[in-house]
């Protein structure tokens, strides 16, 4: 072990207790800082997706065009504005998502107070092992944050814009369901990508193993599904793209956890 002694089980919760308290307030200083120039964050990053120009509109239309197909990417006409229903709703919505991008932004500096808090508990080989675990994790979440910004949610608001069962309806959205929109599934598909992680400290303390992944694959294609229908609208093709990844994320995975059992066999000869 890397301590001299033994901690007893109030020191450590009391260290749990520091490392949970920094851990907010790296998030807490950072949406004080995004909430400072929120009119920023709100243009250039949450509100980015109803512009026709938006980039990824750009180039559907262009792949479309290259391919000879008609597409509505290129013809894109979204409300210039959204509605606020109340009067607090602006500051209180600005307060919630500042706070759950410090979160996104804060993730790397959460699994270092977290990493700090578990490597005292385990041998210096293992430390030494699990060197990259804070830049896998972070990459792999930082993946998921961009392949929900460039891919799902303008794919996303492209069709829940566009989706309109009767003339006789029109679409009047609210500030507060596009920000809740996007946000969700920032947060959901990021953590979603951080599946070959789970799955790694699953196996290295006995909870799954590779033929247990393998066994219920098409369990784990069900919940993927389930998972993707949450974070997504009610759309085929958003909950496709979603689980695509995830389910090559699951094979990955597999082979993860089939590196894990074999050092572990290997450390017992």
């Amino acid at each position: 072990m890397t301590q001299e002694k033994e901690m007893s089980f109030l020191d450590h919760l009391e260290e749990l207790r520091w490392h949970l308290v920094r851990s907010v307030a790296a998030i807490f200083v950072i949406s004080i800082v995004l909430f400072s120039i929120q009119e920023y964050v709100y243009n250039e990053f949450l509100l980015a997706h109803i512009d026709p120009n938006f980039i990824t509109y750009r180039l559907f239309c262009d792949f479309f065009t290259f391919l000879g197909m008609e597409s509505n990417f290129c013809t894109l006409d979204y409300p210039d504005t959204l509605q606020v229903l109340k009067p607090t709703q602006q500051l209180m919505n600005s307060i919630w998502s500042s706070f759950i991008l410090g979160a996104i932004v804060a993730f790397p500096y959460i699994l270092w107070e977290f990493w700090r808090f578990i490597s005292p508990g385990l041998h210096i080989t293992e430390i030494k092992k699990s060197r990259g675990f804070i830049f896998t994790a972070s990459f792999l979440f930082f993946m998921g944050v961009l392949f929900s910004f460039y891919v799902i949610a303008p794919i996303s608001v492209n069709f829940l814009y566009t989706y309109q069962i009767s003339d006789k309806l029109v679409n009047q959205f609210t500030m507060e369901s596009h920000i809740g929109l996007i946000t969700n599934m920032l947060l959901g598909v990021s953590l979603m990508f951080e599946l070959p992680v789970i799955v790694y400290f699953l196996t290295k303390i006995g909870l799954i193993s590779p033929e247990f992944l393998k066994r219920y694959r098409k369990h784990a294609l069900v919940v993927v599904l389930i998972l993707a229908a949450i974070i997504t609208p009610p759309d085929v093709a958003s909950q496709v793209i979603v689980a695509i990844p995830v389910l090559i994320l699951y094979e990955i995975s597999i082979k993860v956890s089939k590196r894990v059992i074999k050092k572990q066999k290997n450390a017992q000869k």
